[in-house]
């Protein structure tokens, strides 16, 4: 599938279009130390990282309208203290004045984290980010358990990407990151990338808390044999968990299209008959919908109208 078939596809299965919940959209002089980091991959990944998307904001938000990106999270996320509340401040003005952008917000193990969060959550922010890779710290940091509270209590999703892909890192792996679940059980989290390399771990999780879920971010592509390392019942253990999938792709981060991620999830839909059109309706928009807190709202009445 390519890009330009995506509307097709889309209208095809009855959707409206698609809910992101996991893109990426940085201050610039954030985005390009970010972007030099990719540059580097084949020393730090072992492969090279070309960035599809690598335009102007503006060029990308037109590839995400033309795709039928209706909504979409922008993410931000700190590599050192004293980041997050300023990332917080810049990602809501961001959404502000971009279409199908909803606010988000990111955290840090640091004094005061739990006071920009509650004022993040108050101020509506949809969604939260929390890299334990890049931000190299412990999510089980007495720093953050009042701010984990506060999300739990809030029902706002956390996109975490705690798993050891694509490299491990000193306080990644799901079973450090099960002890805060097992502190905040309510807890809506979201493993990012599907906890990869440790899918079925990841499954395991979502079986074990009612509000786990995963997200799709290049998980069963074709690129760095990603597609070769799901397990063989893969599509078996989805049809467990099947509305606790969301759609999640890395936008505009990724070494190919856009349309691949659709393409991969459209393969798990068919290969269990658990599954079928229903379950991609819902990995592509009714369960991201869901943890934005979309229905209903000004999003979906605009999805609707321009389906």
């Amino acid at each position: 599938m390519k890009d330009g078939e995506v509307p097709a596809f889309l209208a095809a299965h009855g959707l409206p279009g698609l809910v992101d919940l996991h893109t990426h959209i940085l201050p610039e002089q954030v985005e390009r130390k970010v972007w030099a980091y990719f540059d580097r991959a084949a020393q730090a990944y072992g492969t090279e990282w070309p960035i599809r998307y690598r335009v102007p904001v503006a060029d990308r938000l037109r590839v995400l309208d033309e795709l039928g990106v209706r909504t979409f999270a922008p993410l931000v996320y700190p590599h050192k203290p004293g980041m997050a509340e300023w990332l917080n401040d810049w990602v809501f003005d961001f959404a502000a004045r971009t279409p199908g952008a909803v606010p988000t917000a990111t955290l840090y193990p640091e004094p005061g984290v739990a006071d920009y969060l509650a004022k993040a959550l108050a101020a509506g922010a949809r969604c939260v980010k929390s890299h334990v890779q890049v931000g190299r710290y412990d999510p089980r940091a007495p720093e953050l358990d009042e701010a984990w509270g506060l999300l739990a209590e809030a029902g706002v999703p956390v996109v975490v990407h705690c798993g050891n892909g694509p490299t491990p890192g000193e306080f990644t792996g799901l079973d450090v990151f099960e002890q805060v679940l097992v502190r905040h059980p309510r807890l809506v989290a979201v493993l990012a990338h599907a906890g990869a390399p440790d899918y079925a771990d990841a499954v395991d999780l979502v079986e074990r808390y009612p509000r786990v879920h995963v997200d799709t971010t290049m998980v069963g592509v074709p690129f760095n044999d990603a597609d070769t390392r799901l397990p063989a019942d893969w599509a078996a253990r989805l049809a467990g968990v099947a509305d606790r999938v969301a759609l999640g792709t890395d936008f505009p981060n990724i070494p190919y299209d856009y349309a691949v991620q659709i393409e991969a999830i459209a393969s798990w839909a068919a290969a269990d008959d658990r599954l079928g059109d229903e379950f991609l309706r819902a990995v592509l928009w009714h369960t991201p919908a869901r943890l934005l807190r979309l229905v209903g709202s000004a999003h979906s009445e605009h999805a609707a109208e321009t389906s």
